[in-house]
């Protein structure tokens, strides 16, 4: 096991108890001598980690303390890169962008035997159908929800019947194919599903709709029967 993984387990197991906890308890449960425990338990506090007790008597770590530098797990940085690598091919140019440089700016910070990890994943995304959706649609879409503002659209239903209406965007949901805009709708006075695909124009308003978007979004939840994420 890297020592950055072996490090990160004992924090994690350390956080599980509130009052001290023998090294021995912790050596049988991460699977280590009761030595690594007690020298590990040092590099951390080295580290900054307020970790209090001693041998004999047990450890507790108390709140408020962060490993330096970013530290994950090989399954964290896996998802990590495989949710990047997804984003980057599939979703508006600035959002790829933004995942292509969390991977590079995650790299810098990794320690080395966790940073091979980024550029040796395993998991990758394959090819997909062009995505029918304007790259500046989805971009404003993202900054309206992220602004809680109004949006007003030019939609084409299924049958190609165009409507002019004034959306409160609350979520994006990217399928394979489609980008789906989730709205409260003024002209139908409820929540509605938009394709990015079908809006001909798109301003957005500089007026905020009169509810926080986070009630909206759950409101939306229970209706629609969607766990929240």
């Amino acid at each position: 096991m890297a020592r950055a993984q072996r490090l990160l387990n004992l924090i994690q197991a350390l956080r599980q108890h509130r009052r001290p906890v023998a090294g021995a308890v912790l050596a049988d449960d991460l699977g280590v001598s009761l030595r690594t425990i007690y020298r590990d338990i040092e590099t951390l506090k080295g580290q900054g980690a307020h970790i209090e007790g001693e041998a004999g008597l047990g450890f507790v770590l108390r709140p408020g303390f962060m490993l330096p530098p970013l530290m994950f797990s090989e399954d964290e940085i896996e998802a990590l890169v495989l949710g990047s690598r997804w984003v980057s091919e599939r979703a508006d140019g600035l959002l790829a962008k933004a995942a292509r440089n969390v991977l590079a700016k995650i790299g810098t910070v990794l320690p080395d035997d966790l940073k091979a990890g980024i550029d040796d994943s395993g998991l990758l995304i394959g090819p997909g159908e062009p995505i029918a959706a304007r790259d500046g649609a989805v971009a404003a879409i993202r900054q309206a929800i992220r602004s809680e503002c109004k949006v007003q659209v030019a939609y084409a239903d299924k049958q190609g019947i165009a409507t002019q209406r004034t959306i409160w965007p609350i979520a994006l949901a990217f399928y394979d194919r489609v980008r789906v805009v989730v709205a409260w709708c003024e002209l139908r006075d409820g929540y509605r599903h938009f394709r990015i695909d079908r809006i001909a124009t798109l301003d957005c308003m500089a007026e905020r709709y009169p509810r926080r978007r986070a009630r909206l979004l759950k409101e939306w939840h229970a209706i629609q029967g969607v766990p929240e994420q």
